[in-house]
């Protein structure tokens, strides 16, 4: 049954067109292209709402049309979360009118996608992020009117869809809230296409990607690299918004000779990284299920962190975890130093994404949610 789905994602028209000057640095804002050109290309209507940087509404990106809701930084304070912020949410949600409506990580869009779903008889469907997307303290919101929409929107959600097993028992636990874990995908290169073969001679290259911010603690990938000269560090990314914080660690690592910053890059243009890099570096307090995680195994490079969904770092031998600085360096140090072991890491993390997390599953898994409540809602 062929259904209509309006995916909810301010930040996403920046992964949509390709236009490097809307970048918005964020897994979950690929994840949901992913699966949305998925569902597109097995006869799905599909539709986004994201902000609005100047761009025709109702444009085309493929078999994908994009509407806008508001403009950045736009109205007057204190009445710009009513308008243009909500009133412009629900033009382009009531322009969509999509038979099934998406949102995902939580927020005060949570809460207000749900009520207009609620309001116009349409099916909700919540997507987690985030492992802090599950925490009862909701200590990442700022204040208590937008953990009060997100716990509404959480709770009344006709289903919500989970990243790990992780995650679903501490929605159950801390909520109440059952959902249904369907796994994050990656497109996989064929295996003739990927070299699982360590990159040429010379200064191995460890490969950061993320926003700066503290969440991603990018000043652990800086002092890695002030304890080990002897290694390459490419650092892809920047900041959401401007701040202190991202310029000092801009300008601590132009002081290092062996860090390369390289600003935002587009994701269609992240494969050459992931090729000449030994190894993906993660330094998260927080993830979901890390698309960089996914990025890094497609094309044979393991993962050295500080988190572990479900485990499965360790499980799989798909690279080293550890809890701090001396942990990641000896992690570092012991996959580089053996050969035999990088290359049964990176065989092991290329197989793992093409058995556990391929785009088709994964649509398959959406289509059949997508189809429950269809069924039950017909717009």
């Amino acid at each position: 049954m062929s259904l209509s789905i309006c995916f909810v994602a301010p930040n996403a028209y920046g992964v949509l067109s390709g236009d490097t000057r809307h970048c918005h640095v964020g897994g979950a804002e690929v994840q949901q292209v992913l699966v949305a050109r998925g569902l597109a290309a097995s006869g799905h209507q599909v539709s986004f709402i994201t902000l609005d940087h100047g761009q025709e509404d109702g444009c085309q990106f493929g078999n994908i049309r994009v509407l806008k809701m508001y403009s950045p930084g736009g109205g007057l304070p204190g009445l710009r979360m009513v308008h243009p912020k909500w009133t412009g949410l629900a033009g382009a949600m009531r322009r969509a009118n999509a038979d099934v409506y998406y949102q995902r990580t939580c927020g005060i869009e949570t809460g207000q996608v749900c009520l207009w779903c609620r309001r116009h008889d349409r099916p909700f469907i919540f997507g987690v992020g985030s492992d802090r997307d599950c925490e009862q303290d909701l200590s990442n919101l700022e204040n208590p009117l937008e953990r009060w929409f997100y716990r509404y929107g959480l709770r009344h959600a006709n289903a919500v869809i989970a990243q790990t097993q992780s995650q679903r028992g501490r929605l159950m636990e801390g909520f109440g809230r059952s959902s249904v874990v369907i796994p994050s995908c990656r497109p996989v290169l064929g295996e003739d296409l990927v070299v699982l073969q360590p990159p040429p001679p010379g200064p191995p290259h460890i490969l950061w990607v993320g926003r700066f911010s503290p969440i991603k603690r990018p000043e652990w990938c800086l002092e890695l690299a002030a304890r080990c000269p002897q290694l390459s560090f490419d650092m892809v990314g920047a900041s959401n918004i401007d701040s202190a914080y991202a310029r000092s660690i801009a300008a601590r690592a132009a002081g290092l000779p062996n860090v390369r910053l390289h600003g935002y890059v587009p994701y269609d243009r992240m494969g050459s990284f992931y090729a000449e890099a030994m190894l993906l570096l993660s330094t998260s307090l927080y993830e979901g299920f890390p698309n960089t995680f996914l990025e890094a195994w497609s094309y044979g490079r393991p993962v050295v962190g500080t988190v572990d969904p479900d485990g499965v770092v360790l499980a799989s031998s798909l690279g080293a975890v550890a809890e701090d600085l001396d942990g990641l360096a000896k992690g570092l140090g012991d996959l580089l130093a053996d050969r035999t072991r990088w290359l049964q890491a990176s065989q092991a993390a290329y197989h793992y994404v093409i058995e556990h997390h391929s785009l088709e599953a994964t649509v398959t898994a959406y289509e059949g949610v997508l189809a429950g409540l269809g069924a039950q809602n017909p717009a």
